[in-house]
């Protein structure tokens, strides 16, 4: 039966272990990718177990520890003693980042269980093509800000490499300023989590651009490849000196990923609505949804929208 002895911490060491883990199961969520959890593991705390060929996934964030369901091969007894751990071990909400077919087979496997959908943490993804393009009236309004970008804003654009990586982390010094980053919880953690990343860029499977404005860093993009069709962006930053900087760095950036990949995931909102705001201007061609294993305890509150699991 699993139990906390079978979890170890997520490390930069454990790369090649998941690399060719996820090889065998390609993930859709950026969540569960190894540069989001060594990059957030200050905060988050991640950690996993190996079972039966399945990894499970464990994070704990301001003392609240929640699981994943196991990644590989379809395994009865393995699911129902996870969400048996989980069910034990955790809050209200034991397991997270369900994706609709694992929900299905969940409730085929126990019809008791209380599923319900996750929309903070549902990420976005586009076609490439429309990022890079942006063609016809809806992106007008982003068009226009591009081009006034780039004929007040004297810019280049270049790959982040090791060479340069010294000024990118001058760069996020003067965006955390900025952003207050000090002053908030939340930009505190990014700030974080985003120079973990460039400290650490030559040993993350991670590539980056940015933006010079007047020979000066000014923005910057870091992604990866999430799947066989899709890029993930982990990270775009930008200083506010030239309006439109984010539109064309966003631009940017699928302007070299569409020739390698149809879709572009851009990850959640996290409920804030601005947030949610901008990125559906930018009219996503899907979602990726999840849902969240409720606790027996908690699910009473959320019978009604548990139903809707059937309806997937």
């Amino acid at each position: 039966m699993l139990s906390q002895e079978d979890f170890r911490p997520v490390t930069l060491a454990d790369r090649a272990f998941f690399e060719r883990h996820y090889a065998r199961y390609p993930q859709s969520h950026s969540d569960n990718t190894f540069t989001n959890m060594v990059c957030w593991n200050h905060i988050a705390q991640y950690r996993y177990a190996y079972v039966n060929g399945s990894v499970i996934l464990a994070s704990t964030l301001f003392g609240v520890t929640r699981f994943r369901p196991p990644i590989g091969p379809r395994d009865p007894d393995l699911m129902r003693d996870v969400i048996r751990f989980a069910m034990e071990f955790a809050d209200d909400t034991p397991m997270v980042l369900i994706d609709p077919e694992t929900a299905r087979w969940m409730k085929e496997l126990d019809p008791s269980l209380t599923l319900v959908p996750d929309r903070n943490h549902s990420e976005y993804v586009y076609l490439a093509s429309d990022l890079a393009e942006l063609p016809g009236k809806h992106y007008l309004k982003i068009r226009n800000q591009i081009n006034k970008f780039r004929k007040n804003c004297s810019h280049t654009i270049e790959p982040v490499t090791g060479e340069n990586r010294e000024e990118v982390m001058q760069f996020l010094v003067k965006w955390c300023e900025w952003k207050g980053c000090e002053n908030d919880l939340v930009l505190a953690h990014e700030k974080d989590a985003v120079f973990y990343a460039i400290e650490h860029f030559t040993e993350l499977p991670l590539r980056g651009l940015m933006i010079r404005v007047d020979s000066q860093v000014a923005a910057i993009s870091l992604f990866e490849r999430l799947n066989e069709d899709t890029a993930l962006v982990h990270f775009e930053k930008g200083l506010p000196d030239c309006e439109g900087i984010y539109k064309a760095v966003n631009q940017a950036t699928a302007a070299l990923l569409v020739h390698e990949v149809k879709y572009i995931n851009r990850e959640s909102d996290l409920g804030v609505a601005g947030l949610r705001e901008a990125k559906l201007r930018y009219h996503p061609h899907h979602m990726v949804d999840v849902w969240s294993l409720k606790s027996k305890e908690d699910a009473s509150a959320s019978n009604r929208t548990s139903l809707q699991v059937s309806e997937l």
